[in-house]
């Protein structure tokens, strides 16, 4: 039985893209649920790529990307979409390498990831790529490499680039740039999470970054406003601990990485040089 043309007009139904109907006051502000909501338009060709496709498998997206875009791409000859809403990519002519989530088809991520690298900036890829092998789990720094080795054309540079500043160990897109901040402006590569024990092996604290051998914990904070008492308090006992094993602990809010992130790293040098660092 067919929908007649006034019951597709009714008030009660939205148009997120054209010719899809949902009712009125369905989320379409949700990146998962717009995927959702497009995917029976896809053909059997087509699938979700690039920014569409890491943000699926939860990696982080540049700062100002708009994650309810959607990018949906095919492989010539085949021919992508094009409509209001999507960014559509045409790919060369390769056999498809997507994963399903929900029954719906989404880029394999070091494939998306290589896709980005011509659009996305280095930290950015960095970013990603840390979470894709580290807290994602989703591939290994030789699935990145081997498809920038093999098909990477646009970006290429970039991307070889951003591979040898990817570590596993890094929990947020905010330490992975307070590291690349600081590496860039010669400081030494910190050890990332690590824990802090007593030298009877009972616990202190986890750090975010660490010079162990200055004994220098540098943590990033990235509350902008005001929070309860109790995880403050819990959060002071934290920092009085490990400055009473003996540590120089350096703490980073987030305007101290704003613009080029120059507060941050003189915050850190003072903290190593205090601690007997030299350059």
């Amino acid at each position: 039985m067919g929908v007649t043309a006034g019951r597709l007009d009714a008030s009660d139904l939205e148009i997120p893209f054209r010719g899809i109907r949902v009712p009125r006051g369905t989320d379409t502000t949700d990146a998962a649920q717009r995927c959702a909501q497009y995917a029976v338009r896809l053909m059997p060709w087509q699938f979700f790529s690039h920014d569409t496709a890491l943000a699926r498998f939860g990696a982080p997206l540049p700062i100002g990307s708009d994650p309810l875009v959607l990018h949906v791409a095919a492989h010539r000859p085949k021919r992508e979409p094009r409509a209001q809403g999507v960014v559509g990519h045409r790919l060369g002519e390769r056999l498809p390498a997507v994963w399903h989530v929900g029954g719906i088809p989404f880029e394999h991520p070091a494939r998306a990831w290589r896709h980005v690298g011509a659009a996305w900036q280095y930290e950015d890829l960095v970013a990603a790529g840390d979470y894709l092998v580290g807290r994602g789990g989703l591939v290994t720094l030789d699935q990145l490499a081997e498809e920038v080795e093999l098909h990477a054309t646009r970006g290429r540079s970039r991307l070889i680039r951003a591979l040898s500043d990817i570590r596993p160990g890094s929990e947020s897109s905010e330490e992975t740039r307070l590291r690349l901040v600081l590496q860039r402006a010669g400081l030494p590569e910190p050890e990332l999470n690590p824990e802090l024990r007593h030298a009877s092996g009972v616990f202190i604290a986890r750090l975010d970054l660490a010079y162990r051998r200055w004994r220098v914990a540098v943590e990033y904070d990235g509350r902008q406003h005001a929070f309860d008492d109790a995880q403050f308090a819990r959060d002071a006992d934290r920092w009085h601990a490990i400055r009473e094993a003996g540590w120089e602990h350096v703490r980073i809010l987030r305007h101290h990485l704003r613009g080029d992130g120059r507060r941050a790293v003189d915050m850190v040098r003072s903290g190593l040089l205090r601690a007997g660092w030299r350059p």
